[in-house]
Order: C-alpha cells, then structure tokens, then sequence
C-alpha cells in the first residue's frame, strides 16, 4: 500500500515506488502535462486544475483534497495497479528487463476518454509540438478558462460546430475527423464507456467506425483512455523492433500487459538510441 498524507488540501505520497512523474508525462500518452517556472507539473484534468511536485522519495499534489484524490486522481494515476509485481514479470525477458530499468517509473494513466481520442485524433502524422499546439488552440477556443489554462473542450461542443468553425485549430485534415468522432460520441452511436467493458478487438472495431481513426489511433485509445492495457499503438518502429527482437509479438511474460511493456520499450528505445 502507498503512503498516502492529507493535508491542507494537499496530498503526499510518501517514499512511492515505479512512479516518475517526468517520464509519465513525456513518454507520449498525454499532451497537457507541463512543467512551470517553479518546476511544479500542471494540468487540468477533467475539470480538475492540479500542480503535482517530485522529489527523490515523495510526491505532492495540490489542491487535492481527499474526496478528490479517492474519487478521481487515485484511479487517473493508476495507483491501484502493483506495477512492482508487473515489472517483476516483465524481467523475465533479458531486453525487457533493460527496457523496466529504463523505464520504471513509467505509469499508464487513465485519462478521459474523449479527450484521449480527440488527441491521438490529431496526433495523426504529426509531431509533439505541433500536436500540443493544437490541443491548446482547441481549449483556449472551446474550453472553459480556467486560473492557468483551460478546460478540454466537451464531445458535445464540439459537436455543435462545423469544419469552418475549426479552422483556428489550423489542424489540416484532422478537422473532420475531429467533428465526426464528437458527433458519434455525443448521438450515443459510439459510448466509450462502454468500450471499457468489451474485449479489445471488438472495442476496436467499434472505434474504427470513426472517420479517419485507424488502428493505431484506436489502440492509443483503448490503452490510455479505456484501460485496455494489453493493447499498444504499433507504428512503423514498434513492428520492426518486435519483428526483430520477438519474431512479431512479445514474448509471454508480457500477457495481458503488452502496452505497458511498449511504453517501456519505446522510453528505452528513445533514451539509449537503439536501433533495430
């Protein structure tokens, strides 16, 4: 169990383990996360405006009052999950145990899913800066202000707009991509809710009723935003390095954990340049 302190509408957790707050925030799962002046993370989260700080043993969250926290930020950074025990597991594979050495730190949070798949809706052939760009343009234009941000923008404003509407985005083609996944989400004719309950290739088939969401943007998808962690995004390095490394998937060790495994060895991929 974490040790968890309340107090002062803040929250500590005290000497916590597989928890790395920068490399859960840059390994490319989320796109509001970031760091100010003071060095403190910020975001809002579902409505939520949060600061979260690191040391070398603790983590601090605030404001984060207990109801908060028990209700919503315990299951978004997925501290019920023995990540210990995973890793455990995982090291079973002499490349993945580098990959968890790398890595560990790493967690799979569990975001709102419109907001999951509008973002990797207009992570489409694009890069982090340009994706954040867009993300921020869509909150600053549709969302509500916050004290230091703004809110992301609901599947059902959305809905109400049309392509020209979001021009201001200048996110290209993605617009009516955009503009279609909102409106599906918003008539109940996808309910990502219930995309959570169902096995992952018929979630993903689902998914993919959406104009312009291919397979790697639904696996995104259903592995942050709709707990399908056995599911990954498999772009152009990732079918190779399993091709090479694996003969095409991982090995068995990594059952029913394939995307954290990913996240792990796509991190160390990145950090120690390995080519494959």
């Amino acid at each position: 169990m974490h040790n968890i302190i309340f107090e002062d509408n803040m929250v500590m957790l005290k000497n916590i383990d597989n928890f790395d707050l920068k490399k859960t925030f840059e390994c490319g799962q989320c796109f509001r996360w970031e760091q100010n002046e003071n060095g403190f993370w910020q975001s809002i989260v579902g409505g939520k405006e949060i600061n979260a700080s690191q040391d070398d043993t603790n983590i601090v969250l605030f404001p984060c009052s207990k109801e908060d926290f028990d209700e919503f930020w315990f299951n978004y950074f997925d501290l019920g999950r023995d990540y210990s025990a995973i890793n455990e597991v995982l090291n079973n594979d002499k490349t993945l145990k580098n990959a968890v050495k790398y890595g560990k730190g790493i967690r799979i949070l569990n975001q709102e899913p419109w907001e999951t798949l509008c973002s990797f809706i207009i992570s489409q052939n694009n890069n982090i800066p340009r994706i954040k760009g867009i993300i921020s343009r869509l909150c600053e234009n549709f969302g509500e202000k916050k004290s230091f941000g703004y809110t992301f923008p609901s599947a059902e404003k959305i809905a109400s707009l049309s392509v020209d509407d979001l021009a201001v985005l200048r996110s290209g083609f993605r617009a009516k991509y955009i503009i279609d996944a909102a409106k599906k989400v918003t008539s109940g004719t996808i309910n990502l809710d219930e995309l959570k309950k169902l096995d992952s290739d018929s979630a993903r088939e689902i998914l993919t009723t959406i104009y312009g969401v291919g397979e790697k943007v639904a696996d995104c998808t259903l592995l942050f935003g709709l707990g399908h962690t056995n599911v990954f995004p498999k772009d152009v390095w990732i079918k190779r390095a399993l091709s090479v490394l694996y003969n095409g998937k991982f090995p068995d060790c990594a059952l029913n954990y394939e995307g954290i495994a990913q996240q792990y060895l796509f991190y160390y991929a990145r950090e120690t340049k390995l080519n494959v």
